[in-house]
């Protein structure tokens, strides 16, 4: 998922956001301790001095041996441990405590973004979209097959629009094995028979597994990795690996947005990274893989047809049925 660079700076006040509360936590909880626990409070103003002795000694000397300091704060931080413990407190209640223990709340790791990253930008970008009010009601819960003929038989598939749509919904929850996703899927078919709703259900269930989920409409994706790719600063940094990185990326409605030897090369690339990198991605079109391979390439059409499980969704425009039923009513 693309990021501009005010996205970026936004990403990273929020990270200043939770370094800050959790300081403030530590103060808390400092706080409480020492009036439950008055001996700490020496204890701690001596691990400080021993502490500022040993800054000292390494400014005078560099090749200072601290190893008697050393041994002195272990053996104070031991004390205190003990003092927690014995009144009920876990021994690192006074420890500063992190979000994300393996950036430590930075979302770097050896210079690149720590998958917190991924999490914390595409909140942002829900917020934006609005697209968590939308899963309350489209996930898996509220998936009913009642809107698909279990009579009618498509002649493509051979199958009702019934089965095939259970099929996919089966395809779509084996996406995920209870913490993680793997694998890809393509849904196409006609407008109005439940591939975006399915895309939101998949989305709805990376999510509340704490995955990096990455959702837009083609148009919104295309166009915000054009702005990424000509604008410089973080932000475009951030985008490249955010966009091969992230857990899931879904881009619902593929085709619909303006096609243009940009739009055709960077279909490719992102998928192919993300292949590259076993990172899931979902897609839904209205368009048929003959539609595909001359819209955008056949290169993007050999990696659909051999790397992701392709579905077409078949059926009466539910939509509209909804609204004539509603109108009925």
């Amino acid at each position: 998922m693309p990021l501009t660079n005010t996205q970026f700076d936004a990403v990273m006040r929020r990270y200043d956001e939770i370094r800050e509360r959790n300081r403030y936590e530590l103060q808390q909880r400092t706080a409480e301790a020492f009036r439950e626990i008055p001996e700490l409070i020496s204890l701690s103003d001596e691990t400080a001095a021993r502490s500022l002795e040993a800054a000292r000694m390494r400014i005078e000397d560099p090749d200072a041996d601290l190893t008697e300091y050393r041994k002195q704060i272990a053996a104070i931080t031991d004390e205190k441990q003990a003092l927690l413990i014995s009144h009920g407190y876990d021994p690192d209640y006074l420890d500063l405590r992190y979000d994300c223990p393996y950036c430590k709340d930075t979302g770097i790791i050896d210079g690149r973004h720590c998958s917190c990253f991924d999490r914390i930008a595409a909140e942002l970008l829900y917020g934006r979209y609005g697209l968590r009010e939308i899963l309350r009601t489209e996930n898996f819960s509220r998936f009913s097959f009642d809107w698909y003929s279990d009579t009618m038989v498509d002649e493509t598939t051979g199958k009702t629009p019934r089965e095939t749509a259970r099929e996919a919904v089966a395809a779509a929850r084996d996406l995920f094995d209870g913490q993680h996703i793997s694998g890809n899927l393509y849904l196409y078919g006609p407008t109005g028979v439940g591939k975006t709703f399915l895309t939101h259900c998949i989305a709805k269930e990376a999510l509340d597994l704490g995955l990096g989920v990455l959702y837009f409409s083609a148009g919104e994706f295309f166009e915000n990795l054009a702005a990424s790719t000509f604008e410089k600063g973080p932000g475009r940094t951030a985008a490249r690996s955010l966009t091969s990185s992230c857990d899931l990326l879904i881009i619902d409605d593929l085709g619909t947005e303006l096609t243009n030897s940009f739009t055709a090369s960077a279909l490719f690339r992102v998928i192919n990274e993300r292949l590259s990198g076993k990172r899931s991605t979902v897609i839904s079109t209205n368009l048929s893989l003959r539609e595909l391979s001359e819209k955008y390439s056949e290169r993007v059409l050999s990696r659909i047809t051999s790397e992701f499980t392709i579905f077409r969704l078949t059926g009466e425009d539910i939509r509209i049925r909804k609204k004539l039923i509603g109108g009925l009513k």
